[in-house]
């Protein structure tokens, strides 16, 4: 497999596990229009910060447990326009790559700079990705070629979904190729469960919902229900992305007419009649698609659309509950209408060029349902929660977004515009909705190589920390878990203990075994000292483990 070479690549290729890890300090809770210091266990999150370090400090928690991760990075064009730096020289950016990669950034490339900001990144996010989940990345001319490479070596080419065109408004250049388009690259962590990572058509079923609604408002007036559907699909258009023409209907439910072209050259020819004027239809000129044994089956099963008389082509009908959502290889939309939103949501004029929330709601309503989580590291202007919000109200899900936004703005511009999509801004009924802002808080460990732990930070965080590390789960909420002070938790009859005290040495021995009650296969057991024979901890199972020595770092 052909794989890229940058200065730099053997410095970051494994830095993510050198990232220090970081707990996430509860800034705020918004709910219901109001900011509160509570959690509001909704399960939004935005979090101001470092996207790497960030990223680390959501492992515990969520590692194998995003479904659909959708970031757009800096493009690196060497221009400084946006609020975002879109050249990769952000004072945090260049500080990290002084540490990481050391007299070599000096003579780092533009391209080099940013394959290496990149690439741990990557890495992270791919292990938050759970088995049927897919990423989608945008990115322009001047990295997608190297960025399919490295995502080719990190996901693996037999993981490569696919490759959007988005076409966006004309770049008029006299000179050279006018650039009318942007890229948006899609991975699957397991291609081979490609079946399982993409939703049925929302746009289908809000349809079909709202069908329903009108047969039972209308009995059996065709009319009335087919006359009320258009006007409301009329309504609702930016909504219903791909299925907006079907709007027709009859007794057995929604469709379409559908295109009548051959599939092959020379079609069936026989004779159809015309259920009122008893004449024989027009035929196609090449013949018609299907053989007449098909079509006697069709027009049985009121499977064909016939015109007012015999002089009308005839039609299948395609019917909505047949629908298969597909997501196209070019989609269009023209970014000046997402600027000019976010300059109606704010009043001002203050981020350029954000993405467009209905391609990426479009994105997010082919792979995700339900409760799903979306995860978005390069948040920006906070696109992704607002089409997740949306999607929700579209289709009554409860999916969860994270955003994390390194820039100052991810308060004043990335949270406040979550907070206006959930309350309402301008004429735009608000979603319902929730979040939790966070910063990110103090290291775990601390010392010139990382060698103690950092007591400040009290006994529960690092209780959670030591879980994941040794389970790669999420800390144990329940009561039972807490009824013995030390204990951590039981998993695959392995039962842990953390016996940790900030301000004072801890010892396992004869006397602090005995408060251990928990019966389990085997004892996984953290204390500072341990004073309990070699042979009787291989008798009785006991596995010791020196805090903070032993303590996995990731």
């Amino acid at each position: 497999m052909p794989t890229l070479h940058w200065i730099g690549k053997e410095k970051v290729m494994n830095h993510h596990r050198d990232v220090p890890f970081r707990v996430l300090e509860h800034e705020y809770g918004f709910t219901n229009g109001h900011i509160g210091s509570t959690e509001t266990d909704s399960g939004n999150k935005i979090i101001h910060g470092d996207n790497l370090e960030a990223l680390k400090a959501l492992l515990p928690e969520y590692e194998g447990k995003v479904k659909c991760i959708y970031i757009d990075p800096p493009y690196n064009t060497g221009k400084d326009e946006w609020k975002y730096s879109d050249k990769v020289d952000h004072p945090q950016i260049k500080k990290w790559l002084d540490q990481v990669v050391g007299k070599e950034g000096e003579d780092l490339s533009r391209h080099d700079k940013w394959l290496c900001m990149m690439y741990p990144r990557l890495v992270l996010l791919k292990r938050m990705l759970m088995p049927e989940g897919v990423i989608f990345i945008s990115i322009d001319n001047n990295e997608v070629f190297n960025l399919k490479l490295i995502l080719d070596e990190i996901f693996g080419p037999m993981n490569f979904i696919g490759n959007i065109i988005w076409e966006t408004a004309t770049d008029n250049n006299p000179t050279q190729i006018s650039t009318e388009h942007e890229y948006v690259l899609c991975y699957a962590a397991n291609n081979s469960l490609q079946g399982h990572w993409y939703a049925k058509s929302l746009a289908a079923e809000s349809i079909q919902s709202k069908y329903e609604e009108l047969k039972k408002k209308f009995t059996n007036d065709i009319d009335s229900i087919q006359k009320d559907l258009r006007k409301w699909i009329k309504a609702n258009k930016d909504l219903l992305p791909q299925v907006t023409h079907y709007d027709n209907v009859d007794k057995k439910g929604v469709f379409h007419d559908a295109d009548v072209a051959n599939t092959k050259f020379g079609g069936y020819n026989y004779e159809v009649i015309h259920p009122v004027t008893g004449m024989p239809c027009k035929i196609p000129e090449k013949g018609f698609r299907f053989p007449e044994t098909t079509m006697k089956e069709l027009i049985e099963n009121d499977d064909i659309m016939f015109g007012s008389d015999e002089t009308t082509l005839i039609k299948p009908k395609k019917r909505l509950d047949t629908v298969k959502d597909r997501l196209r290889s070019v989609i269009y939309e023209d970014g000046r209408a997402s600027t000019k939103e976010l300059e109606q949501m704010f009043h001002k004029d203050f981020f350029k060029n954000p993405k467009s929330e209905t391609i990426v709601r479009r994105l997010l309503s082919f792979c995700t349902s339900d409760s799903d989580i979306v995860l978005d590291s390069f948040a920006g202007s906070g696109t992704t929660a607002h089409a997740v919000l949306n999607l929700n109200k579209q289709d009554s899900g409860n999916r969860k977004f994270i955003l994390i936004e390194m820039e100052d703005y991810a308060e004043t511009t990335t949270a406040e515009r979550v907070k206006r999509v959930v309350t309402g801004y301008n004429h735009t009924e608000g979603a319902d909705g929730a979040f939790d802002y966070y910063s990110l808080g103090e290291p775990l460990f601390i010392g010139a190589n990382n060698e103690c732990l950092n007591s400040a930070l009290g006994k529960e965080k690092v209780r959670q920390y030591v879980w994941y590390s040794e389970t790669r789960t999420v800390f144990p909420t329940d009561t039972e878990a807490y009824t013995e002070q030390y204990f951590l938790g039981k998993k695959e009859e392995t039962a842990y203990y953390f016996i940790y005290e900030t301000d004072s040495l801890t010892t396992l021995d004869f006397e602090m075994l005995s408060t251990i009650k928990v019966k389990a296969g085997q004892y996984v057991i953290y204390a500072d000292n341990c004073l309990l024979p070699t042979d009787f901890m291989l008798k009785k199972n006991i596995v010791f483990k020196k805090i903070p020595r032993d303590i996995t770092r990731f």
